[in-house]
């Protein structure tokens, strides 16, 4: 290492990597966010990109973005502002300007700032720096194009190949400027084109030359210094939320000794669950990508009435088709967890940003009296964990489940260390007795209402259920109206008696404060760090986060009417502010809504609550 002529101590960095949609900024930030869980630091990270497969080269629209915070403390979110940021275009730079710390460095690739670039991304003058207002900041303006084309001249790659390769040179610069090893990127690119040996070669090369330019433009920019985090001992994989949700329900089948079976169709941003779950032939796990919506989950129910651990995974659009198949599996009483990876709506919306917008549909979605459970993942890692709890109620409940993710959980990636499953609970199938004499389809466990289940075929058992009305002793079809008003009452109680098996809420920060701060889902990280800094700057707050929507948990009205002010915080336009309402109407809630397509910021949080604790 060469002496450096300025390091910035730092406890936390937010690095943005940006750039069009084909210039692999994807892979150039999750090979960073890699390298630096290795080293030690916590992580957080954040891909960003357009739906369109080929949005407009050079266009603000066509501009893909993967943002990752490190650091020696525990880190809750992706980060608010950037300290660094790597544009590899004009547009890049236009779209991200807004988003920097003051002081913070750009890494611009100068070669693409002629003036046919700077005007596609709507800059009126040739000097994007002084246009973006970006005067004061510490700029390396480096040819990474024309370097990279000079580093692999004499590989014998043509222009394609070599231009693909620019992020591999950004991404060595950067290892420069955070003092970051190569060897873990350089396994992965041996690992990755281990068949293409020249490719190999000239990804490396080219990741060392960047590397190495940064030593030489070493007087010119500062680099920073930022330790290993304090944290547990163990095995850790840097972990997606949507590879967390595939792995929880892994763990599931093993902890219930249960095929798991999956039925769907590929939608965005839910598409990589399938895809991971496919790959795992070697558990036993059969997948089934079925032609459309409503296939894959009429296949995932007739897998739940066979006796398998059944799932469909979803977005918002596919959960509309799933409606009625799921008030299927309602009425039929079958375990089935259907996780809904939300993205904005309506429509097709926004499939690559994330919103909160399909809560209502989660709980009301479907014809008739038609109750599930509905559960909702906060972070990447615990995605494992909800998937896993997802599991365990519908099976040992006889009850569909949704799951709710979303687009910054699903793609969003933190260190998760890996669990000892043997501290896990065992999930207890409620398998219905052959010697039962007296059994029927419906008969049911008088705590939790959860009727026997019985795999087709098992002599003695033989048995029909449907989509039409049950007799609820001997399980044939019934139009009787008090029986059908039963059969409705007994299905409502059935999944609020869940609330018995599920937390109470816990309350994070000053429980004797005036104010609490309520979210649900993936907002937790975002809201915390908010209640957390204000807190730490003297103010008196508290925060409830919710993961069980319905049912509710037991103490939630004895939380809640504790606070003169509450405010809901979500991202689309007060779905929990009026599922609130709804339960306890003598609670009044404030409401603080996004719906942009992209997560809260710290800052705009820590204002907004300053604001309600002035008032």
């Amino acid at each position: 290492m060469g002496k450096r002529s300025k390091v910035i101590e730092r406890d936390e960095v937010v690095v943005r990597f940006s750039g069009d949609s084909g210039d692999g900024m994807q892979l150039t930030g999750t090979l960073f966010s890699y390298t630096s869980a290795i080293f030690g630091n916590d992580i957080s990270t954040f891909p960003d990109y357009p739906s369109e497969i080929r949005a407009p080269q050079g266009t603000i629209s066509g501009v893909s973005g993967f943002q990752v915070h490190f650091g020696h403390t525990e880190v809750y979110t992706p980060g608010d502002y950037c300290d660094v940021l790597v544009a590899m275009n004009p547009a890049a730079l236009k779209a991200n300007a807004k988003w920097m710390k003051p002081g913070g460095t750009v890494v611009l690739d100068v070669d693409s700032c002629d003036e046919k670039n700077l005007r596609k991304a709507g800059y009126e003058t040739n000097d994007p720096i002084t246009e973006s207002k970006l005067g004061d900041y510490n700029i390396v303006k480096a040819p990474i194009t024309t370097l990279t084309k000079e580093s692999l001249k004499d590989m014998g790659l043509d222009n394609k190949s070599i231009l693909r390769s620019k992020n591999m040179y950004a991404l060595g610069l950067v290892y420069w400027l955070f003092d970051r090893p190569l060897d873990h990127t350089k396994d992965y690119i041996k690992k990755k084109f281990a068949k293409k040996p020249l490719v190999v070669d000239a990804n490396i090369k080219v990741l060392e030359d960047g590397y190495n330019y940064g030593n030489i433009i070493q007087a010119l920019t500062p680099s920073y210094h930022i330790h290993p985090a304090d944290i547990k001992k163990g095995k850790y994989r840097n972990l997606s939320g949507n590879t967390a949700v595939a792995w929880g329900f892994l763990a599931a089948a093993e902890k219930s000794g249960l095929e798991l079976f999956l039925g769907s169709y590929p939608i965005t941003p839910a598409t990589e669950i399938l895809q991971e779950l496919s790959a795992r032939k070697d558990l036993g796990v059969k997948v089934f990508q079925a032609e459309d919506e409503i296939a894959g989950i009429c296949t995932s129910i007739g897998a739940s009435f066979a006796g398998n651990l059944a799932v469909t995974t979803t977005s918002g659009p596919g959960l509309a088709l799933k409606g009625e198949a799921i008030g299927l599996a309602v009425i039929a009483e079958l375990p089935l967890v259907i996780v809904n990876v939300q993205r904005g709506g309506p429509s097709t919306g926004l499939p690559t940003k994330t919103e909160q917008s399909d809560l209502m549909q989660a709980l009301y979605g479907r014809n008739g009296e038609s109750p599930a459970v509905i559960i909702a993942a906060s972070s990447p890692t615990n995605c494992f964990d909800y998937a896993f709890y997802a599991a365990k109620i519908a099976v040992e409940h006889m009850t569909p489940v949704i799951l709710l993710t979303d687009g910054f959980l699903a793609n969003g990636t933190q260190p998760w260390l890996l669990p000892n499953l043997d501290e896990w609970p065992t999930i207890n199938v409620p398998k219905a007795d052959v010697n039962d004499k007296d059994w029927h389809p419906y008969k049911r466990d008088a705590q939790k209402l959860a009727r026997y289940w019985a795999a087709p075929g098992t002599p003695g058992l033989e048995h029909r259920i449907g989509g039409l009305e049950k007799d609820e002793h001997s399980g044939a079809v019934s139009h009787d109206a008090l029986n059908h008003q039963r059969m409705v009452e007994i299905r409502e109680e059935k999944v609020q008696r869940i609330a018995n098996d599920v937390p109470e809420l816990e309350l994070l920060g000053d429980e004797d404060a005036d104010t609490l701060v309520v979210g649900w889902g993936g907002t937790f990280g975002h809201l915390f760090t908010a209640v957390d800094e204000l807190q730490s700057e003297g103010h008196k707050l508290a925060l409830a986060h919710f993961n069980y929507i319905k049912p509710l948990p037991r103490n939630t009205y004895e939380v809640l009417k504790r606070y003169k002010k509450i405010v809901v915080c979500e991202l689309n336009l007060g779905q929990f502010a009026d599922y609130l309402t709804m339960n306890f109407p003598d609670i009044q809630t404030l409401r603080y809504n996004k719906v942009q397509g992209q997560p809260f910021t710290v800052v705009e949080l820590k204002e907004h609550f300053k604001t309600l604790l002035e008032e």
